[in-house]
């Protein structure tokens, strides 16, 4: 067994016990790598904190389910991604409309934006896509999930999947066209 895991187990061990100290160090020791999977699916900071709030709830609440076979920071992750979808379902009643316009670019030269920009600008591109979007991109692209698997998980069909996606990434080129100049052609 890892040093990692066997820390992780006896972290857990004492949180399930009620030790406030250890729930704080847990909080501390994963805050950090739970904030941008919440970072990338809402569209601001406020919202990404709730979200990581509501996250390490459930973490709590479900901590006596982790068996401590495989990754518990991977366990967590499920359970961070899950709190976001649920979020997203809960805003996927509000209609965001655009124009398809706007999601068409240039073409011209082609190499891929993503490579030349900050973690950071990534992320921010990202918030501002549309909700629904925003999450299929996330799980697929950073995520990896499959179609069919997203479709599953949003209640939406595979093709939906996909069609979210290409919408995404076309949403996102014309962002970066907007941010950078319409002389190149941005793969996404």
């Amino acid at each position: 067994m890892s040093d990692a895991l066997n820390t992780d187990l006896l972290l857990i061990e004492a949180c399930l016990k009620g030790d406030a100290k250890a729930q704080k160090e847990l909080y501390e020791q994963y805050a950090r790598k739970m904030m941008p999977i919440c970072l990338r699916y809402s569209n601001d900071y406020e919202t990404a904190k709730d979200l990581l709030h509501d996250g390490f709830v459930r973490v709590f609440t479900y901590l006596g389910n982790y068996k401590g076979e495989g990754s518990f920071e991977g366990w967590m992750r499920k359970i961070f991604v899950n709190t976001a979808l649920e979020h997203l379902r809960k805003l996927r009643d509000k209609p965001h409309l655009m124009s398809i316009e706007d999601a068409y670019m240039s073409e011209s030269n082609d190499y891929s934006a993503l490579e030349k920009m900050t973690e950071a600008e990534i992320i921010a591109c990202i918030q501002e896509l549309p909700p629904m979007y925003r999450s299929v991109f996330n799980m697929f692209v950073i995520e990896g999930y499959s179609h069919k698997e997203i479709g599953e998980l949003l209640n939406i069909t595979e093709s939906s999947s996909r069609v979210y996606l290409t919408r995404a990434k076309q949403l996102m080129q014309s962002m970066l066209i907007k941010r950078y100049g319409k002389n190149e052609r941005y793969r996404i």
